[in-house]
């Protein structure tokens, strides 16, 4: 099964009107860019729970670190041989959506992962809360902030592991993965460069009223009421403009610690292409470097131009870590 972004509701009216499975206890306002900065993301260690078969100049690992209480697994790569001095580069790993239940560490983005991996970077991809064996309850990435601190905090896991430069770290992002990329990367400038394939990176105006895919059946009631409270307490963000921006990335570009490379197929069929080039606008009039690239006729996962996608991503790291 591909990849997937994780829908916005857009049919909250259809989907809406299912019992909820479970109450909701997540307020939107907790996604804040503001009240992500003010949270702190202790360092941990990436303990080894299980040592895999070696990549060809690089060692791998599932490993584990600590993101709000909650033990959470990801895929590491190490680079085989002596680091550069300070360290090597690295990239924090941002998948997708994948139906918590049918997501596994090992078995989604290892072709991706493996490229940067073979070009001498340590990479980290989470299993974020609810994923795999990470423990925590999976409540999506948009109106919850549990995928935020994951992210959050491989970063800082990363930072203070003696392998790597903390100094030379970007993010690479697909679908919803982007989202979070984007998120992580005004939140916390020390973020270098990132790469974005597909993302979710419209402001959530255009996610409620510009996205007219249906959810998929594999997301739990519990996750669709998420959206309906947040729009019942706060109004939709045309009504309520200054609270939804303050949860969008897209309105705080101006904090990016560097640039930004974004990628999507003219015929991806998850993410409208009106994202990707909205937000390259907007980086543009922010005065933020953009490298942009939409793939005629290409899918949501590149499919077509995979080689080149990932040449020009390897490339774009290369050049800014």
């Amino acid at each position: 099964m591909r990849p997937l972004a994780l829908l916005p509701l857009l049919l909250l009216g259809q989907v809406g009107a299912q019992p909820a499975d479970l109450p909701v206890k997540v307020d939107a306002a907790q996604m804040s860019i503001a009240a992500a900065r003010q949270q702190t993301y202790p360092c941990s260690v990436l303990t080894v729970r299980q040592t895999l078969r070696a990549g060809v100049n690089y060692s791998r690992q599932v490993v584990s670190y600590q993101s709000g209480g909650l033990r959470i697994d990801a895929l590491l790569t190490v680079p085989s041989g002596r680091a550069p001095k300070g360290g090597w580069p690295a990239i924090v790993f941002n998948h997708g959506y994948v139906p918590p239940q049918q997501y596994r560490t090992t078995e989604r983005y290892v072709a991706y992962q493996d490229a940067f991996a073979r070009a001498g970077f340590v990479t980290l991809k989470s299993d974020y809360r609810g994923h795999g064996r990470s423990q925590g309850e999976a409540l999506g990435g948009y109106f919850s902030p549990g995928y935020t601190t994951d992210v959050m905090n491989a970063l800082g896991s990363l930072k203070q592991d003696g392998r790597v430069n903390p100094a030379r770290i970007g993010m690479w992002g697909h679908s919803m993965g982007g989202f979070l990329s984007l998120r992580a990367m005004v939140i916390d400038r020390s973020v270098k460069a990132g790469v974005i394939w597909g993302g979710v990176v419209g402001d959530y105006d255009q996610m409620m009223t510009g996205w007219n895919n249906r959810p998929p059946a594999s997301i739990p009631q519990r996750v669709l009421n998420l959206r309906r409270a947040a729009v019942a307490k706060y109004g939709t963000p045309k009504a309520n403009p200054k609270f939804w921006n303050s949860l969008s990335a897209n309105a705080f570009l101006r904090d990016l610690g560097g640039p930004l490379q974004l990628h999507i197929g003219s015929a991806d069929e998850e993410v409208p292409v009106a994202f990707h080039t909205a937000l390259a606008a907007q980086l543009r009039a922010a005065g933020q470097p953009v490298q942009s690239y939409v793939y005629p006729g290409d899918n949501h996962n590149l499919s077509r131009n995979l080689g080149t996608a990932l040449s020009r991503s390897v490339a774009f790291f290369k050049a800014h870590l």
